[in-house]
């Protein structure tokens, strides 16, 4: 099976199990350094929205104009209702195509570690593509390289990430500019967040 169908049917299969787990995970912090790097009213992408919450939520919440895209169709029906104001698209986020320069910014939390690490790299160029000059773009990536299918509450999952080190080049090679990058601790887990701009 594609690696793709086994994470879109994984999260259809526990949507509302991870959505109810999914508190543990919380990235306000970073979030929150992303925000004021933007303007009110600014267009947002969040990439992996899941259920809606907390990102997706809180980027509505801080006034902005937010796409939400993810592969599950049951993540969505959740989003939907915890976010209506925003808008939101059923697609792999590497086969959905925006026009150059659309966004002001870009989030994507624990979504890019699903999508097989050969495609990191068109993937961040792509980012970069779709972001204005100067856009903004937060993601959270593998603290460690590693591939697997495993079983993930009670669901089979597909991870794929390189460790920060080949991340990072990845990302600097896509055209950003790299304003911080750590690895930090969230419920438990280590997760690698890359806060970056756009260079044209």
């Amino acid at each position: 099976m594609k690696k793709e169908k086994l994470v879109e049917e994984g999260y259809n299969e526990i949507a509302s199990i991870y959505h109810s787990e999914r508190g543990k995970f919380h990235s306000l912090i970073e979030l929150k350094e992303f925000v004021q790097l933007l303007s009110p009213g600014s267009k947002v992408i969040d990439f992996g929205c899941g259920a809606g919450v907390p990102l997706t939520r809180y980027l509505v919440d801080e006034g902005f104009s937010v796409i939400g895209v993810d592969i599950s169709e049951e993540m969505l029906v959740l989003a939907k209702k915890h976010v209506p104001e925003a808008t939101f698209i059923k697609s792999d986020m590497n086969e959905i195509n925006f026009p150059d320069n659309t966004f002001d910014g870009l989030v994507s939390f624990y979504a890019i570690i699903h999508v097989p690490k050969e495609k990191h790299a068109n993937l961040f160029k792509k980012f970069n593509r779709i972001l204005k000059p100067e856009g903004t773009m937060l993601i959270s990536l593998g603290w460690t390289e590693w591939e697997a299918v495993e079983e993930y509450y009670g669901a089979t999952m597909f991870w794929s990430h390189y460790g920060p080190e080949q991340s990072l080049v990845l990302v600097k090679e896509a055209g950003f500019e790299i304003i911080f990058e750590e690895v930090r601790e969230r419920g438990g887990e280590k997760t690698y967040f890359i806060l970056a701009r756009a260079k044209k």
